[in-house]
């Protein structure tokens, strides 16, 4: 697997090998962040108090081997080694801006983008395929969690409890650093701490301890809420500690983060595991810069613009991104013989299917993102509003009802054991895809100072299509320099006994193969034509939109101009009145 590294105002991720530096507290960043963009710290610190990377990831060291040996076991071993991700907040926002929640899509003016269960695996390795994240949900969970973790919620209406309670009977009290405490002092101190708390062999104890280990870990990280209490509603799916690595935990990631996008855009930052979709970028759209994929260590660079001015900053490159440097199959040449949960997986990789997570249940529409498969993309049926029972609520706050969502979507459980449908493309072209979505999206796939251009969609459309004849031309290029050098090769086989058969049948096989390469070079040359002409429509279209848009701004300034001297003329005229009762 390629290590993702940051580079140009984020870090990335990469397998725990060694000890690394961390940054957790605001004098840890003061180094790095200059003292003028306090906002985006206060962010980061929130996105670090979600995710609770690093206790976790001490109380992970502190524990003993044998439950070490269990998490491996349950798949969680991968997801474990990760190392911490600095958040990058504004990439973060301006992907969540970009968001669709009708068709569960982002929408750049390439097309639909998603991550995909791929994604979910090689990036986090957890486990996408198994029995789904699903059961009933409760009013209260106060019986489970006094029975499995025995601990206390506060509230008998609640699927809540605090992270500090949790964290504290792993035996961390206090994740502060104390003062005068370096880095490594405080990891030691807190996995000391830890391990001093854990039972030391099997039993009950130790399966008591593992449960409140999973409920902090999956609380936080994999199925994280917005504040800092930690969510237990999938409590009951830990009882039996065997079975708890047969659910599909990534796939329950991927719903849980979908649902988090769908949330208001003036909600900063996402819940859930919010490192999938820095990683993502960093493999999908190298252009932004954000983070490379390497195999060397992880860098945080400093950014001292505002965080509006860095997500301005993204939406105008990703409004302007060449469609050519957008990585649709970014893991092509991955080994994935050190991977095998990639190999488990991949039955799910290319099919659309349903995504469960309890009472969230969202649709992963793949078939919008053929490309990812190396399949020309279809034109297919956009996705619609979703129905009601689809996003039956958020909040696990006290205000669900005691129901049982295997049989309340059933038909969608079904789907996803079924392992959903295969996406296939007939396509031999993207042409047609690219003129529906500028039908479809017009200037919505616009975020930057360039939306104004094109409030209708007709630059993406030849942007589109123009991609897609260059790909045409590419691979045509290919299919003529691989028939001239198969004409050189049949030419030059001379030498040797041969019947005046073998002289006739490659006499034949020349003229085949020069008459082919002569249709594909006529065939070339056409599309070289018909790219020349594109690129002219689209430049003219280009000009003739930005001359639009300043004939739509100069009855806007007119009207202004009316609108003060109106507001002078009733100044005078208030004026004069106020003379005239004096």
């Amino acid at each position: 697997m390629r290590i993702p590294e940051s580079d140009g105002g984020s870090v990335a991720l990469r397998r725990r090998q060694t000890p690394c530096r961390l940054i957790r507290t605001e004098s840890d960043l003061r180094t790095f962040l200059p003292t003028s963009d306090l906002l985006v710290f206060a962010l980061q610190s929130e996105l670090w108090s979600r995710l609770g990377w690093v206790v976790i990831r001490a109380i992970y060291d502190g524990l003993p081997d044998f439950q070490v040996r269990q998490l491996e076991g349950m798949g969680f071993g991968p997801f474990l080694r990760l190392e911490e991700l600095a958040p990058d907040v504004a990439l973060i926002q301006a992907l969540k801006e970009r968001w669709d929640p009708e068709c569960h899509a982002f929408l750049f003016p390439w097309g639909h983008m998603v991550p995909t269960l791929e994604d979910v695996v090689r990036i986090t390795g957890l486990r996408v395929d198994g029995r789904a994240v699903t059961g009933t949900t409760y009013t209260s969970y106060q019986e489970p969690v006094e029975r499995l973790l025995e601990l206390e919620v506060r509230g008998e209406r609640s699927s809540l409890m605090q992270r500090t309670v949790l964290q504290a009977s792993l035996g961390v009290v206090s994740a502060r650093r104390q003062t005068g405490e370096g880095q490594a002092e405080h990891m030691e101190r807190m996995t000391d701490d830890a391990r001093a708390a854990m039972a030391e062999e099997e039993g009950e104890a130790a399966d008591r301890d593992l449960r409140r280990f999973l409920t902090l870990m999956i609380g936080k990280m994999i199925l994280g809420t917005r504040g800092d209490p930690v969510g237990c509603w999938f409590l009951p799916l830990l009882e039996d500690l065997s079975s708890v690595g047969n659910y599909a935990w990534g796939a329950a990631l991927l719903a849980h983060l979908f649902d988090s996008l769908g949330t208001s855009s003036r909600e900063t930052g996402v819940a859930g595991f919010f490192p999938l979709l820095q990683v993502w970028a960093y493999y999908h759209l190298p252009s932004l810069g954000r983070g490379v994929a390497r195999r060397h260590g992880a860098r945080f660079c400093r950014d001292e613009r505002t965080l509006r001015r860095q997500v301005t900053l993204i939406h105008d490159a990703l409004d302007t991104i060449p469609f050519g440097h957008v990585r649709w199959t970014p893991y092509v040449g991955e080994d994935d013989a050190t991977q095998p949960w990639v190999e488990r997986g991949r039955p799910y990789f290319s099919r659309d299917i349903w995504l469960h997570c309890f009472n969230t249940v969202v649709p992963l529409h793949h078939r919008l993102v053929a490309r990812t498969l190396g399949l020309h993309q279809a034109v297919v049926e956009f996705p619609t509003r979703q129905r009601a029972w689809e996003q039956p609520g958020r909040s696990f706050r006290g205000i669900q009802q005691v129901t049982d969502w295997t049989v309340r979507v059933r038909e969608q459980l079904d789907d996803s054991e079924r392992r959903g449908r295969e996406v296939v493309s007939e396509a031999t072209s993207d042409e047609d895809y690219f003129r529906a979505y500028a039908r479809k999206y017009g200037a919505q796939v616009y975020k930057g100072s360039r939306r104004l251009l094109d409030p209708e969609g007709r630059i993406s459309s030849l942007e589109g299509i123009l991609h897609s004849t260059i790909q045409q031309r590419d691979d045509l290029q290919a299919v003529v320099d691989q028939l001239r050098a198969e004409l050189d090769r049949a030419q030059q086989m001379v030498g040797g006994a041969s019947s005046s058969r073998e002289d006739l049948d490659r006499s034949v096989l020349e003229g085949q193969l020069a008459s082919a390469a002569a249709r594909a070079e006529d065939a070339l040359a056409q599309l070289r034509e018909r790219e020349q002409e594109l690129r002219t429509a689209l430049a003219q279209t280009t000009t003739l939109e930005a001359e639009m848009a300043e004939l739509r701004l100069r009855p806007e300034a007119a009207e202004v101009a009316r609108w003060r001297q109106e507001a002078e003329e009733a100044a005078r005229l208030r004026a004069e009145a106020g003379d005239l009762r004096t």
